[in-house]
């Protein structure tokens, strides 16, 4: 079995259960990590076994995004650069590819990444003390990671608009409301729930149940490439855009950011 840095694996007979192990930076996502749940992802296409992942946090979150203080440097040639902010989207992407049924077990923050890769499972159940949400336009740049449309395919345009605009943190009642979280349950709970989720599914006959969720993905998914194949661009616009400097002064400062548009 491949040794990962920043990830932990369990199997429970067809059950895997990955958890995000960076626990003392909540669980954000570094390059490193990003690139290990991409390469997981795509083992699992090989992987007759298993038909049922469960993704989760060690620590007190699930993953509150992307680590701000990752040391990676991008490349100045913007050939390879644009290939290297594209990393994000390739393991949403990824995620959203694995045959097997996906569920996200989330507690504490998820947010940013953390929020992406929960909307890029199949299922989402929650404890009680669960919040979500998209802070990106507070550093003064867009969301991308190809996860627009799958936000709005769980909540509807309004609300998805509230959510990613306004980039407030969401609590776990107003998700379940609003068809975000699948189920919120008592954070003692969670992990039992989840795995009766995930069994329910497991005793499924595999391959009608990935045929199933593979046709429901294509038919709900079929203008995502169209539309969103320019996110890590726009992101490279906005990376260079004074109010992205400001958002991330103010993000470091704990200070509310001043945008000016610039």
């Amino acid at each position: 079995m491949t040794e990962y840095q920043c990830l932990k694996i369990e199997k429970e007979g067809p059950i895997a259960i990955v958890r995000f192990n960076r626990p003392g930076q909540l669980n954000a996502l570094s390059s490193v990590m990003m690139l290990e749940i991409e390469q997981l992802s795509r083992d699992f296409l090989e992987d007759e076994s298993t038909r049922v992942v469960i993704f989760g946090g060690e620590g007190k979150h699930f993953c509150v995004g992307m680590d701000l203080r990752d040391d990676r440097v991008l490349s100045k040639n913007l050939v390879k650069r644009r290939r290297e902010v594209g990393l994000g989207g390739r393991m949403i992407k990824a995620i959203t590819e694995i045959n097997q049924i996906t569920i996200a077990s989330i507690h504490g923050a998820a947010l940013g990444g953390g929020a992406c890769i929960a909307t890029a499972c199949d299922f989402r159940v929650a404890s009680e003390d669960a919040v979500c949400g998209y802070p990106e336009i507070n550093l003064g740049m867009n969301l991308q990671w190809l996860s627009l449309p799958l936000c709005v395919r769980l909540i509807g345009p309004a609300r998805a608009k509230r959510m990613v605009m306004l980039g407030d943190k969401e609590n776990a009642s107003t998700l379940l409301d609003w068809g975000f979280f699948d189920e919120v349950v008592p954070f003692s709970n969670l992990r039992e729930v989840s795995f009766e989720f995930a069994r329910r599914y497991a005793r499924q006959a595999p391959a009608a149940a990935q045929m199933i969720k593979q046709s429901i993905n294509a038919l709900t998914s079929s203008q995502d490439n169209a539309l969103m194949h320019m996110d890590a661009d726009q992101f490279l616009l906005t990376s260079n855009s004074e109010d992205r400097k400001e958002g991330m002064n103010a993000f470091f400062e704990k200070r509310d950011p001043d945008f000016s548009g610039g």
